[in-house]
């Protein structure tokens, strides 16, 4: 069913919509694409999903009917489906079509709160990497004491070699000049300690690497954990495992110190007073700290701007990750990364070999 996109034109503002993907969708990919218009009226979208489903959804939102599509899907990846099960099961799902969106030019992104490990596999095989890039990366920004920071890989790999944690750098690197504006970034790889001989062999060799390779930025060394929020360095490097690991203890500890705070203001007839005094300081650092404004982790390294949402998230989450996407695009982010990798570094090879698809 069609809204309004009559044409391609203007392309570059098109948006596909993984709509069945998520905890909560449609709804809250419908709901998020209204909010995300509101802040960039020049954006379109094609959802991908069931038509009788979003439709309803879509003609209830006045800003959403002239410039939306719909494409009936009939299958959709669930969240527990294995990668490989996908790739070859759901070349007709709402995810495999949005991202087949972005390959054939209809699209100039995708956003999906789907299955990360199927929406992974699966852009990696239709987008291909970038040139010079064996494995993409999922990167995201965290606030910080002192803003924000870039941290990657959130989970894309589990196990990763030195090279991978090298070009993770390269890469965080990029997007951290051209989301964050910082001409040069500080990179720290992430390691059980700051001393030289501490942490993994693949950790040591990068940093080995990196501290003779010509970076866009400069080489700050070893962090811990602490150092993350603490905003050390401007980007943050580590395996998919670890970064995982850390990134959902970030989420977990916010969520920690909210119940904490709603359980002493709470406990008495003067703490519920002091909260009405310091009621502004309160929104202000729920706005702050709050998930869904850091929501929409970006695949790099693909030939494509995808965008992960996280699956739980509500309308106003998945509206900041179609803003990521919007962002990205408008500030041709992969034009920008696959320039630098190509001149700075002289990776001019070949990107990798296409995957064939399982049968």
């Amino acid at each position: 069913m069609t809204f309004g996109i009559a044409s391609q034109t203007n392309k570059s503002l098109v948006i596909a919509l993984d709509a069945m993907g998520g905890d909560n969708a449609p709804a809250i990919v419908v709901d998020g694409a209204s909010l995300a218009r509101a802040h960039y009226p020049e954006i379109k979208f094609i959802f991908f999903g069931d038509d009788a489903k979003i439709a309803p959804m879509v003609a209830k939102h006045s800003n959403l009917k002239d410039c939306s599509e719909i494409r009936h899907t009939p299958d959709v990846i669930s969240s527990d489906m294995k990668p490989s099960l996908a790739l070859r099961q759901g070349r007709t799902s709402s995810m495999r079509l949005a991202i087949n969106a972005v390959a054939d030019g209809e699209a100039s992104s995708l956003v999906s709160a789907g299955n990360t490990g199927a929406l992974m596999a699966t852009a990696r095989f239709v987008l291909k990497t970038l040139p010079g890039i064996d494995r993409p990366a999922i990167a995201t920004l965290l606030p910080t004491q002192t803003g924000e920071t870039v941290m990657l890989d959130l989970g894309a790999n589990i196990e990763c070699d030195a090279e991978n944690l090298v070009q993770f750098a390269l890469m965080g690197a990029i997007f951290c000049r051209a989301v964050l504006g910082r001409t040069e970034p500080s990179i720290g790889l992430l390691n059980i300690g700051t001393e030289e001989l501490k942490g993994h062999d693949e950790v040591r060799i990068a940093a080995s690497i990196l501290r003779e390779r010509p970076i866009p930025g400069r080489l700050y060394g070893f962090i811990e954990g602490n150092d993350i929020l603490a905003g050390t360095t401007d980007v943050v490097v580590t395996d998919g495992f670890s970064g995982n690991i850390a990134l959902k203890s970030i989420e977990g500890t916010s969520h920690l110190l909210s119940f904490f705070l709603r359980q002493a203001f709470s406990s008495s007839l003067f703490a519920k007073i002091g909260y009405l005094l310091a009621r502004g300081a309160f929104k202000r650092l729920k706005k702050r700290v709050d998930p869904r404004r850091y929501n929409g982790a970006m695949f790099l390294g693909l030939q494509g701007v995808c965008v992960k949402s996280h699956g739980g998230t509500d309308s106003e989450g998945f509206a900041n990750a179609i803003g990521v996407a919007h962002d990205l695009v408008s500030h041709g982010f992969n034009e920008r990364i696959a320039e630098e990798l190509a001149t700075q570094y002289g990776l001019n090879g070949a990107a990798p070999e296409n995957m064939e698809e399982p049968l």
